[in-house]
């Protein structure tokens, strides 16, 4: 399983995403579909949104890719979704306090820049 920290990896790139949150998540799980699509990054995917960003993107499941809404700390859905999976997940996200208790559930970790690279190719 992709494990996506959506606002991390969204706020990785100071390209005025802040000034439309809703719309940069929109955008952001768009181009995540179409990767998925295009075999450029394998499923199950799930993304995890926060605060404004939820408006962007309803919540459910598309072919494999799932987009969650959390209702407080995105970092805490994030770690209940990595806890209760079943496959290996690899989560992205730059959040080091986030990577370190990820990885005490059994999760690999990389970088807003793995998947970007992966996004934009």
């Amino acid at each position: 399983m992709l494990l996506i920290d959506a606002a991390n990896v969204v706020g990785s790139r100071p390209d005025g995403w802040w000034r439309d949150r809703a719309g940069a998540a929109r955008s952001f799980v768009d181009r995540v579909r179409a990767a998925a699509d295009a075999d450029r990054i394998s499923g199950p995917v799930v993304v995890v949104l926060e605060g404004a960003a939820r408006a962007g993107v309803e919540a459910g499941l598309s072919g494999d890719l799932t987009v969650l809404h959390a209702g407080g700390s995105g970092d805490d859905l994030l770690l209940a979704v990595a806890a209760d999976a079943t496959a290996p997940v690899t989560l992205v996200s730059a959040d080091r306090a986030l990577g370190r208790q990820a990885r005490a559930l059994g999760a690999e970790v990389v970088g807003p820049g793995w998947l970007l690279g992966r996004l934009d190719g």
